[in-house]
Order: structure tokens, then C-alpha cells, then sequence
């Protein structure tokens, strides 16, 4: 009788520990090792199956791992910590059932770190861990990714690591006027890896909403399920280019006479990139129990494009330093000019060549405080004052326009010219 006891105790304890170990390797990622640039940035898709009732908490990298009993698996070295993955740089997204969508995006400070410690003798790989936690009984398991340190060549996964879409003038932001053509744009783009750049330039109108910084990721770094389900705009031309392992490309835009300037506003151009075939960045979804077939992921970023801007109406592009011929320039009243409180006050200015959209007036009393502002339309170059303003600024006051364009950013005042005014006693 106590053998059986004996025997029912071991059995038990047995499948006590198969229901542990089952638990300990639920979790698992693909791909489980990645080359990365050593000398700059880099960023995977990988997948994580098997999460279960746990949730990601945190991602960090270092050289070394250690046992994280009592939790499961093995978690970094606190004394050998890199960093860890950037807030802003976090595109994770639970993805499918059980599966977990991950975009490693390892800044080129943590590679330096692994670099100096390669050069110190330690190991050249290192190590991407997540953590995940089940809320309902605190248990903790982590999960490791390697990291083997390459060029940024061919073996590194196709990934975008910065990109700068501006038009091929020196400006912050373009300003046309209605009906005029757009200058040439282009996107220069710097990637790790090599293979096939396809996607389309599209336009926001003004009427438009604007997209969200989702809209704006890669569909590379979107799991598979949200794939075609970003907002789309009107298509202005596409591209299919292939990019050798060079690490820097200049995309071409569309052609300019595409790009729409015939309604007055702020347009969006967007550059949407497309998901190609990188056998580098394939996650095989089956081996990481997340579901079945491969996930292509070539042209994966951390970050979504950047829209570029441009106005069609009144304003300014000018970087230039002002010239005579745009400079803007007060006129009345002059400067010291005795103005008699019952005559009418009209502030005149030339708005010069400035592409300014509006004009704003800002009077001063002696003090130096505001006491009176005012917007003047462009083509106005005049603006009749109310009847009470001498009064308020009092005897000795101060006046200047500045010009502002269609944002409401000044593109150019006027110094502070004084006026006195002959106020009646009761008013002084």
C-alpha cells in the first residue's frame, strides 16, 4: 500500500514538473538570431507565439545571460546591459492569437557598446531579451534573441534606418502660388541589407485627414493582420527599385507637373512603402507557434516616413537674407511724429516682395506694454486705427508691422518707431 502511495506521490510530481517545463517553453521567437550593423542602426521583424495569459513588458540587450529562476528562462546580466529599446522607437504589437508582432530597433549606441566589449575579448554576439509577465500568477519568463555583429551588408535584414523626403530647394516649407509648378522632390534614404524598395507617392489634399502615424509605418513593420489596412490617398506615381548593399539611396518623386497646386492649403506628400521578399528578414510563424506560413518583412523601420509639406497661396520661402527690393518698410506715421488726438491715425507700410499672407500691427505704450494688436490682409498696406487708441497708448507710444505668413509664422517686422501724441489735459 505505501509503494502505490509512493508511486501515485512520484507520478504526481512527475506531471508537475512535464505541466512546468510545458509552461517554460511556451514562448517562443523567429527568428532567433540576427546579423546587425556594427556601425550604425539596425532593425528586425521578429515574432514572438506561445504568449498565452502573458504580456510583454519590457526589451533590453546586453552581453551576457543568467538563469532568471525563479521566473523561466534566461534574462540578461544586470552588470553587462546595453540599453534598452526606445519608448519612441516601440512598434510592438500583439498580434494573431497568442503571437506577439516585435520591431527590434537597435540604436547605433548600443552596437557601439557591444563593439568595445568584442574589443575588450569578450563574445561578438550579443543578446536582444524580452520580458513577459502573466498577470494572474506574476510569473515571469524571458526570452532571448542573438545578435551577431556584421557589416551592413547583404546578411544584415533589409531595413530602413533614416529618411529625409524634401523638395530640392533650401526651404523649411515650400510656398507656391496657385497654378505655379512644384519643384523637383526627392527622398534620401540610408538602409542596412539589400533588396527591392516598391511602394507609391500619394498626396493629401487639403480637405483631407490627415493620416496618423500608423498610416505612416513602412507595411513591413505592421503585423500580418493589419497589412492594407492603412488609409490610403491619391496615388501619384510608384516605384520598384532595387538597392544594393551601398547602405544610401536617393529615391526620385514624382514627376513635378503630378503634384497638385491648383486649391489654396497645406498638402501632404507621403511616401508609402511597400513590403518586399528578404529572406534576412523573413519570421517563420509556425516555429514560433504563432501560426502558419512566413512573414516577408524586407524594408522594416522603426519609424513612420515623414510627410513632406507644402502650401499653395500667399507666403514665404525665402531663406535669404531680406533685400531692398522685398524689404518691408514702415511709413506713416513718422517717426516722432506729433499726431493730434481728434485727427484720424492710419498705420501704412510697403509690403516689398515679401510673400507674406498677412500683417499684424502691435502698438506700445511708453511702459513697453501692449495695448493694441491688429491682422491687415495682404495687398492692404494700410490700417485705420479706432478712434480711442491714442488715448489708451497714451502721450509717447511705439508702433511696428511684422509679417506673417500663411502659418501665422513672422517672415519679417519693422524696427519700433515712436509717435507722440497731443492729448487733451483730461487724458494726460
Amino acid at each position: 500500500m505505501r509503494s502505490e502511495i509512493a508511486l501515485s506521490r512520484i507520478a504526481l510530481t512527475i506531471l508537475a514538473c512535464s505541466v512546468v517545463s510545458t509552461a517554460s517553453a511556451q514562448i517562443k521567437a523567429n527568428p532567433t538570431g540576427v546579423n546587425v550593423n556594427t556601425n550604425g542602426a539596425t532593425t528586425a521583424f521578429i515574432t514572438f507565439g506561445g504568449l498565452g495569459d502573458f504580456r510583454p513588458i519590457e526589451a533590453e540587450w546586453c552581453g551576457e545571460l543568467v538563469s532568471a529562476v525563479p521566473d523561466v528562462g534566461l534574462k540578461c546580466d544586470p552588470s553587462t546591459i546595453f540599453g534598452r529599446l526606445p519608448i519612441r522607437l516601440d512598434q510592438s504589437r500583439l498580434s494573431g492569437v497568442g503571437g506577439f508582432t516585435d520591431i527590434m530597433s537597435i540604436p547605433p549606441s548600443v552596437t557601439r557598446r557591444a563593439y568595445q566589449a568584442a574589443e575588450a575579448g569578450q563574445k561578438s554576439s550579443f543578446f536582444y531579451v524580452r520580458r513577459f509577465r502573466n498577470a494572474a500568477t506574476g510569473q515571469e519568463q524571458y526570452v532571448a534573441v542573438t545578435c551577431r555583429l556584421a557589416g551592413g551588408g547583404a546578411r544584415v535584414p533589409f531595413s530602413l534606418v533614416d529618411v529625409a523626403v524634401k523638395f530640392n530647394v533650401e526651404t523649411p516649407i515650400l510656398f507656391i502660388k496657385p497654378g505655379e509648378a512644384a519643384p523637383p522632390l526627392s527622398a534620401r534614404i540610408l538602409y542596412n541589407g539589400t533588396g527591392r524598395l516598391k511602394g507609391r507617392w500619394e498626396i493629401v489634399y487639403p480637405s483631407e485627414e490627415v493620416p496618423s502615424e500608423r498610416d505612416l509605418l513602412t507595411e513591413a513593420t505592421l503585423p500580418l493582420e493589419e497589412r492594407g489596412t492603412q488609409r490610403r490617398y491619391t496615388e501619384l506615381s510608384r516605384f520598384n527599385v532595387f538597392l544594393p548593399p551601398t547602405g544610401e539611396f536617393v529615391l526620385k518623386g514624382p514627376d513635378a507637373d503630378r503634384i497638385p497646386t491648383t486649391t489654396e492649403g497645406m498638402y501632404l506628400v507621403l511616401l508609402r512603402i511597400e513590403a518586399s521578399d528578404d529572406k534576412e528578414g523573413d519570421s517563420n510563424l509556425g516555429s514560433a507557434g504563432a501560426g502558419i506560413g512566413v512573414v516577408h518583412a524586407g524594408a522594416v523601420a522603426g519609424f513612420p516616413m515623414p510627410p513632406l509639406r507644402y502650401v499653395v497661396g500667399a507666403g514665404s520661402s525665402e531663406l535669404a537674407e531680406t533685400t531692398e527690393s522685398t524689404q518691408l518698410r514702415a511709413l506713416s506715421p513718422l517717426a516722432d511724429a506729433a499726431i493730434a488726438a481728434s485727427a484720424p491715425l492710419d498705420f501704412t507700410w510697403v509690403e516689398g516682395g515679401l510673400r507674406a499672407a498677412f500683417f499684424r500691427i502691435e502698438v506700445r505704450n511708453a511702459a513697453g506694454e501692449d495695448v493694441h494688436a491688429a491682422i491687415v490682409p495682404r495687398g492692404t498696406g494700410m490700417y485705420h486705427a479706432p478712434s480711442w487708441l491714442l488715448e489708451k497708448a497714451g502721450a509717447s507710444a511705439a508702433w511696428r508691422v511684422v509679417a506673417l505668413d500663411l502659418l501665422g509664422r513672422q517672415v519679417s517686422r519693422t524696427e519700433w518707431r515712436r509717435m507722440t501724441a497731443e492729448l487733451p489735459p483730461h487724458a494726460q
